[in-house]
């Protein structure tokens, strides 16, 4: 079993930044996927940046550029470092974790991963 525990959420300005973290608890592989998703009100759930166990990352062309994911296995977080910030980028956003590899065609599914947070809100004011 693992758990996800979200932070660093709150309300900028446009063009401001953001930092969240998720704490990862519990149980978990030596081969993982991690992900940041984001849900506004009436929308579907997006991904918005991937990273493997390996370290690998990789974001849609929504995020790239602005927005940063990471982790410090040390602590069992991994963050998401959001720039430049848009009203667009508002929503509530979870991280999502499972074990084992995902192929690229499946990061951005929501249904692939095992475990989620219970989300952290974003919201950016034009």
């Amino acid at each position: 079993q693992v758990q996800l525990v979200e932070s660093g959420g709150g309300s900028v300005q446009a063009g401001g930044s953001l930092r969240l973290s998720c704490g990862v608890y519990g149980y978990t592989a030596s081969d993982y996927s991690m992900a940041w998703f984001r849900q506004a009100p009436g929308k579907e759930r997006e991904g918005v940046a991937h990273i493997d166990s390996d370290g690998s990352a990789t974001y849609p062309d929504s995020v790239k550029g602005r927005f940063t994911i990471s982790q410090d296995n040390a602590k069992n977080t991994v963050y998401l470092q959001m720039n430049s910030l848009k009203p667009e980028d508002t929503g509530m956003y979870y991280c999502a974790h499972v074990m084992g590899w995902i192929p690229a065609s499946d990061r951005y599914k929501a249904g692939k991963y095992a475990y989620w947070g219970q989300g952290t809100q974003v919201t950016v004011s034009p």
